[in-house]
């Protein structure tokens, strides 16, 4: 059962998402089969714009929290706002996931 999660950076705190990606990145390494895709949130200009988006593949909505709470960023304290969702799979790497008509 896929989840959305959404995540939001406390202001201001650009330096601690620096000093922690590293094991952030080891760690999505570790769940990389749970991960159908990831990725930070992107200003238009390319730069940070503080958050992320984690679609994974669990059974439970306990799974996905667990997954975010496990991840070295909410560890270190960065998010300010997590939102975890029932995401429906209809397209995904061009891709189509729907019944037939």
């Amino acid at each position: 059962m896929p989840y959305l999660i959404e995540t939001w950076d406390k202001p201001d705190h650009q330096a601690l998402r620096q000093a922690t990606r590293a094991e952030h990145l080891d760690y999505l390494d570790g769940v990389v089969d749970k991960l159908l895709a990831c990725g930070a949130k992107l200003k238009d200009d390319g730069s940070d714009a503080g958050g992320g988006f984690y679609i994974v593949d669990v059974e439970t909505r306990a799974e996905a929290e667990a997954l975010i709470a496990a991840d070295p960023f909410a560890k270190a304290g960065l998010f300010e706002k997590v939102v975890i969702n029932r995401w429906r799979r209809a397209y995904l790497d061009r891709k189509s996931y729907l019944p037939p008509r």
